[in-house]
């Protein structure tokens, strides 16, 4: 199967105050599962059973079956390139290589690949770290903790409507506000906390954050 690159020309779309070099804290990670949903700007794609959000723009690549002659036919009609969607489809398997931007997760090539998996078994497995909560926020959490030897860590994960928070009060602040409650309302810092997770190419999206003492309590 021949795969050719294709430019996305949605430089128009990129979001406000993007940088146009960006100065990326982390190297090139990546993803691969099957693709959930396309945006003009955006691609999520769903990795072991977690949705992953990627920021597509003019500077996204893509490569897959097609992809030369649709941007040949794009360019024809007067257009940069061809959109995501006309190289894309919901349901193919893809392999996302991308940079993590303060929490937002930009896409610098997407592949086509034969199938989405399947997950080695260590990948799919879930881990679990305990700590003390840094800094917390709507999408992110980040903890420092003491493992083997003494030798202490700190871990940041990703944090979604699909993560789980358990601990005192969590049922009744839930349902106070209709069952949408945000972890900032059950989680702060200098709480102490076990997390289970995934290790999504190198994200770490938190599946149940269980807190076990209070900060006050912590101490």
């Amino acid at each position: 199967m021949r795969r050719t690159f294709a430019a996305l020309a949605l430089g128009a779309l990129v979001l406000a105050g993007w940088p146009t070099t960006p100065a990326f804290a982390q190297g090139t990670k990546t993803a691969r599962g099957s693709v959930a949903a396309l945006a003009a700007d955006s691609i999520n794609v769903k990795v072991q059973n977690v949705d992953m959000k990627f920021v597509v723009d003019s500077k996204t690549t893509v490569e897959a079956r097609g992809a030369g002659t649709k941007s040949k036919a794009a360019q024809r009609a007067g257009m940069a390139g061809p959109k995501l969607s006309d190289v894309v489809k919901v349901g193919d398997a893809v392999e996302v290589s991308y940079h993590d931007v303060g929490g937002t997760l930009h896409a610098s090539k997407i592949r086509a690949v034969a199938d989405p998996g399947p997950a080695t078994a260590a990948a799919a497995a879930s881990k679990t770290s305990s700590g003390t909560v840094k800094s917390v926020s709507p999408t992110s959490m980040s903890i420092s903790g003491t493992a083997g030897g003494g030798a202490t860590f700190d871990q940041t994960f990703t944090i979604d409507a699909k993560t789980k928070v358990i601990g005192k009060g969590a049922g009744t602040a839930a349902a106070a506000k209709g069952g949408k409650v945000a972890i900032t309302d059950l989680v702060a810092a200098g709480d102490r906390v076990s997390v289970s997770f995934h290790d999504m190419g190198g994200t770490l999206h938190a599946a149940e954050v269980r807190v076990t003492a209070k900060a006050a309590a912590a101490k």
